[in-house]
């Protein structure tokens, strides 16, 4: 329920530090907003976890006249789900709240009926007077998120807005917690909860840089191929509450693949293998290009109705990634070679 746009995480990150401070023997943040929780920082053999805690949004550009609010999207939105949204504007003041409006349906032209607007179509109404009762409250830049929280379903199943990829930020920071069980061996883990995902792998790319570590996770969200109209032959078989997915293919280190998968047969941890032929749109692929190339594999948590305000996931699949790869790491030696 923490707002998180992209470039707005500050919120979020303090929620992940009070989570995982107590787990770990140092946390700090860079200068780009990503947050490092470090287990035993000097051992020799570096592993870096990434899992990013940006949303996509909305931001305030204009305010007209009569106090409507323009707005601009943060990330990759949706905008066919926007009208007749429920919305909080985060503000210097506090959280302001407005609808999406929309001309009703009887107002419509036939032919216009269901279709969705473009974004400059749309407007924001907080109920103001006017331009100067809105800018008492909400100013240009202020960023927006729709106004869904978090529900509890049925078998473990949970829905709510962004688990993209706030999920992919729990699981991280809960094998961290897992670790205080496990000998470290002389590595280090370097647990980044990154920003500006959403924009461009940004923080991923800076905090890759800063950690320069010999092998890595990246932990984000997959499409659940299990639900009506979803095309399995197209975009594979996964489905929620079958485990996590470990990615293959050009994107991850085959020595890391083979140990991802070993480990969860031999840990009895359930998972599926997505197929990636080409670079990822997540962390795993800043990764793997950071300075002379670290040795990288992908783990995702199958998630239904991604960039809605309704994503929905299973709870024991982030359990059992955050489980793999507390299981993977206890499992790592100094002198393990990750070449292929």
């Amino acid at each position: 329920t923490t707002p998180s746009p992209s470039g707005s995480e500050e919120r979020i990150q303090a929620v992940c530090r009070k989570y995982v401070e107590k787990h770990v023997d140092s946390v700090y943040k860079d200068v780009h907003g990503n947050q490092y929780a470090v287990k035993n920082p000097d051992g020799k053999l570096r592993i870096m976890l990434a899992g990013h805690v940006d949303e996509i949004g909305l931001m305030v550009n204009h305010i007209d006249d009569k106090g409507f609010i323009s707005f601009v999207t943060v990330g990759g939105v949706d905008t066919a789900i926007l009208g007749g949204q429920r919305v909080l504007i985060h503000t210097a003041k506090g959280e302001v709240p407005g609808v999406i409006g929309r001309t009703a349906i009887h107002l419509t032209e036939p032919e216009d009926r269901g279709k969705a607007l473009k974004v400059h179509q749309m407007w924001i109404d907080i109920g103001a007077k006017n331009k100067k009762d809105a800018e008492k409250v909400v100013a240009v830049g202020d960023s927006i998120t729709v106004d869904a929280g978090y529900l509890e379903l049925r078998d473990d199943k949970v829905a709510a807005r962004a688990f993209d990829d706030r999920v992919g930020a729990f699981v991280i920071i809960e094998a961290m917690r897992l670790l205080e069980k496990k000998k470290l061996n002389d590595i280090a883990v370097f647990c980044v909860t990154t920003v500006q995902e959403e924009l461009g792998l940004r923080g991923a790319i800076t905090s890759s840089y800063g950690c320069n570590p010999h092998a890595g996770i990246a932990v984000d969200v997959d499409h659940a191929i299990d639900y009506p109209t979803a095309d399995i032959k197209r975009y594979g078989d996964l489905k929620i509450g079958d485990g996590p997915i470990i990615a293959k293919g050009p994107n991850i280190n085959p020595v890391i693949f083979r140990q991802l998968t070993d480990t969860a047969k031999n840990k009895d941890i359930p998972y599926q293998v997505a197929a990636e032929p080409k670079a990822t749109g997540t962390d795993a692929n800043a990764m793997q290009l950071s300075r002379g190339g670290t040795a990288t594999g992908l783990v995702s948590i199958p998630n239904r109705y991604m960039h809605s305000p309704v994503e929905l996931i299973s709870i024991k699949d982030a359990e059992n990634a955050a489980k793999l790869i507390a299981e993977w790491i206890g499992g790592l030696k100094a002198g393990v070679s990750f070449i292929p």
